[in-house]
C-alpha cells in the first residue's frame, strides 16, 4: 500500500514537473524578441537580387519574408531574362507576349524558390496588373501563397463564410496584427477593401491581444515623402489612402497601439517617409523599400542621400519585435559580391551590369 501511494506521488509530481517546464518554455517563447524581413520591387533585376535577399534573410534568422510587390516588369522584358545585348550574353530569342507567358513562373522558380521553406507573404504590385496580367490571373497564379494554411485559418477565424481567398489579407503572430493591403490599381482602396480594413484595424483595437499593427502594401499611402509616386497617383487613391492613414492613426493615438507601415513602388529606401507637412502633428512611422531588384529611381527632390534615404542600393529591412510589440529595423545592403555569391550561374558580366547599370540616369 505504502509503495502504491509513494508511486502515484512521484508520478504526479513528475506531471507537475513536466508541466512547469513545458509552461516555462512557452513563457521564454512568448517573451523573446524575433525578426521578420521585407523589401519589394523585383523587377529587372530580381532574379539576380532575390536569391541574395534570400540567403540574407535566411542567415538573419528572420521567420519569414514578405514581398511588396512588382515581380516582374511585363510591359517589356526584364534584362535578367534577356540580357542588355552589350554585354554579349547568349540568349535565347524571346518575343514580349511569350515573355508575358512566361515571367511570372520565372518569378517562382528564380525568386520564391530560394527561400526553401521559409514561409513567404505576397502583396500584389501595379505591374501583377499590367496587361495581359489582371488581379484575377494573379489570384489563381499565387494561389498556393494567397490561401496558404495560416491566411485561411485566419480568414475562417475571423468570417466561418469568407470561403475564398482575397489579394489583401492578415495573419496575426503573438501580439503582432500583420495587414496586407493591396493598391495595386487606381480604383483601390476600393468599397470591399476599405470595409475589411476598417474591421481589421477596429478588432486590433479592441484587442487586449494585440499590440502592435504592421501594415504592408505596394504603393505608399497619401502624403509621403514620395507623394508623386504612391496612391496619390490617383483621386480614389488618394481619397480611401488618406482616409485608412486616419483610421491607423486613431489606432495609435486613441488605442495606444504600436503601429509601422512599409511600402515599395519607389525603387529607393526611405524611412520617416510621413515626416511631411500634410502629416505634420499626425506621423505614423513609415518606410519605403523598393530594393529588391527594379530599375533604381532617383531620391525625391531635396531629399538628400543618408542612412535613412538611399538609391542605387539593394537590400532588405530587417525588422526586430520586441516582446513588447516595439519593432525596431536597419536596412541590410548588398554587395557586388554578395549578389556574386548567391548567382553561382549567373554570368559575372551580368551580375555586375545589375549592380552598376541598372538605375534611372
Amino acid at each position: 500500500m505504502y509503495q502504491d501511494r509513494l508511486g502515484k506521488m512521484k508520478y504526479r509530481l513528475g506531471v507537475f514537473v513536466g508541466l512547469f517546464v513545458v509552461m516555462g518554455a512557452i513563457g521564454v517563447a512568448q517573451n523573446t524578441a524575433w525578426k521578420f524581413a521585407i523589401s519589394g520591387d523585383s523587377r529587372n533585376c530580381g532574379d539576380v537580387v532575390m536569391p541574395a535577399i534570400a540567403q540574407g534573410v535566411q542567415k538573419s534568422g528572420a521567420e519569414f519574408y514578405w514581398h511588396l510587390g512588382d515581380f516582374r516588369a511585363m510591359y517589356m522584358i526584364d534584362e535578367d531574362i534577356v540580357p542588355p545585348p552589350q554585354l554579349g550574353l547568349p540568349a535565347k530569342p524571346m518575343t514580349l507576349s511569350q515573355y508575358q507567358g512566361t515571367a511570372w513562373q520565372d518569378f517562382i522558380a528564380r525568386q520564391t524558390k530560394p527561400f526553401g521553406t521559409l514561409p513567404l507573404f505576397l502583396s500584389p504590385g501595379n505591374h501583377e496588373t499590367i496587361p495581359p496580367a489582371t488581379r484575377a490571373a494573379y489570384m489563381t497564379k499565387f494561389a498556393g501563397w494567397l490561401d496558404s494554411a495560416t491566411l485561411r485559418e485566419q480568414r475562417f477565424k475571423d468570417d466561418p463564410q469568407d470561403v475564398k481567398p482575397h489579394s489583401y489579407y492578415h495573419w496575426l503572430k503573438g501580439n503582432v496584427d500583420f495587414i496586407a493591403l493591396d493598391n495595386a490599381s487606381n480604383d483601390q482602396f476600393d468599397a470591399a477593401q476599405m470595409k475589411w480594413i476598417q474591421s481589421a484595424i477596429e478588432r486590433d483595437e479592441k484587442s487586449d491581444q494585440i499590440r502592435t499593427i504592421v501594415v504592408g502594401m505596394h504603393k505608399a499611402l497619401p502624403g509621403s515623402l514620395g507623394d508623386s509616386h504612391s496612391m496619390s497617383e490617383s483621386p480614389e487613391g488618394t481619397q480611401s489612402g488618406r482616409q485608412v492613414y486616419e483610421w491607423l492613426l486613431h489606432a495609435q493615438n486613441a488605442s495606444h497601439k504600436r503601429v509601422y507601415v512599409f511600402a515599395s513602388h519607389s525603387h529607393f529606401f526611405m524611412e520617416g517617409v510621413f515626416h511631411t507637412d500634410t502629416w505634420r502633428g499626425k506621423e505614423l512611422p513609415g518606410w519605403i523599400v523598393g530594393t529588391a531588384g527594379a530599375v533604381r529611381y532617383r531620391l525625391p527632390p531635396g531629399i538628400k542621400t543618408s542612412k535613412k534615404a538611399m538609391t542605387d542600393v539593394y537590400g532588405f529591412m530587417l525588422a526586430t519585435v520586441a516582446p513588447n510589440g516595439a519593432i525596431s529595423t536597419s536596412f541590410k545592403q548588398f554587395s557586388v559580391d554578395d549578389l556574386k555569391h548567391a548567382n553561382s550561374d549567373v554570368p559575372d558580366a551580368l551580375v555586375g551590369w545589375c549592380f552598376d547599370n541598372n538605375s534611372q540616369k
